[in-house]
């Protein structure tokens, strides 16, 4: 039998389990679905701040530890694993927003914790738990009725190839079949992204089409729009979306979609001295959230990752033939 003395523990991390579970429900099927679901101020900053209340409401005062953050940590892991198991969201979606859950959970709870205690000892404070939990269900009213922002970032990588700049471009307007084993192992891998498998070109000069392939039948087709032999590549890109299957992506990161998007590729070939290449390759992507300033942290890293991995590739291939 559970002791008495555990009692509100389990209620507090049980409503708390309920309210974020009932939240995900109600905005991605009734409230969120204008604004972007997940990606929302309301969802993704003010669920998790009512989470933290919700908990510290049930969590005796003299229990600080567990009040501040054991009970929010605890709740919010519990909704992940729970999102994850009943396939509410991918496990992309929950990797990039379980840092700020467990986060602003804990601010919750010390929210909640400043606020009741302005109260007198023997005032009810039901009405600021209801406060914090119907915040986020009155915030997303307004919040629908603005637009996404979009936001255009460009990340850059550079690696420099002992081999001359001939070399590396007959590398980098065709790219040879890529096996996993050439890329190594990165965490994007464990996250769920394709890795990228080769690039294959129509016709050299402008007006070339460019095949890029992933895993997992992930397409993009780059139109070359600056051709500077031995100097730069430039080509848009178009997500083939005719390719790739609805399961490759979480609804909310697939590329070409109304959140994000790659528009740009380009690699640049620099001299670093005799026989030797500077090889830079950077994108462009489009970001459209109301969170574009932490969506865009992930974006950018997972972009800068890729890049690097293909220019390591580029930079093996290369120093071997030359």
């Amino acid at each position: 039998m559970i002791a008495r003395q555990r009692y509100p523990f389990l209620v507090a991390i049980g409503l708390g389990l309920l309210f974020a579970l009932l939240s995900r429900y109600l905005f991605s099927d009734e409230l969120g679905n204008r604004a972007g679901n997940l990606l929302t101020v309301s969802f993704l900053l003010g669920v998790p701040i009512a989470l933290g209340a919700i908990t510290a409401h049930f969590i005796p005062v003299e229990k600080f530890g567990w009040r501040m953050f054991g009970a929010p940590g605890l709740t919010v892991l519990l909704f992940i694993i729970s999102a994850f198991i009943f396939h509410l969201e991918g496990l992309i979606c929950l990797i990039i927003i379980g840092p700020i859950f467990f986060v602003l959970a804990s601010l919750g709870a010390w929210l909640y914790q400043i606020i009741a205690d302005q109260l007198p000892p023997r005032r009810d404070k039901t009405l600021v738990v209801t406060a914090f939990a119907l915040l986020p269900f009155l915030a997303i009213g307004i919040e629908n009725r603005f637009d996404n922002p979009d936001d255009f970032r460009r990340v850059e990588n550079t690696i420099e190839i002992n081999a001359p700049a001939a070399v590396v471009w007959q590398h980098i307007i065709r790219v040879a079949p890529i096996r996993a084993a050439d890329l190594g192992h990165s965490f994007i891998d464990d996250m769920g992204f394709p890795r990228p498998v080769e690039a294959t070109l129509t016709r050299e000069g402008v007006g070339g089409v460019r095949h890029a392939t992933f895993e997992r039948g992930v397409e993009f087709i780059e139109t070359v729009d600056d051709w500077q032999p031995l100097k730069q590549l430039s080509f848009s890109i178009v997500p083939n979306t005719a390719t790739i299957p609805p399961t490759t992506f979480d609804e909310h990161v697939i590329v070409g979609g109304r959140f994000f998007d790659v528009l740009r590729g380009t690699y640049e070939l620099r001299s670093a001295g005799p026989g030797r290449t500077l090889l830079v390759l950077h994108s462009q992507q489009r970001l459209s959230t109301h969170l574009n300033w932490y969506a865009g942290l992930w974006t950018s890293w997972v972009m800068h990752e890729i890049q690097g991995r293909i220019l390591t590739v580029l930079k093996r291939r290369c120093e071997a033939a030359g």
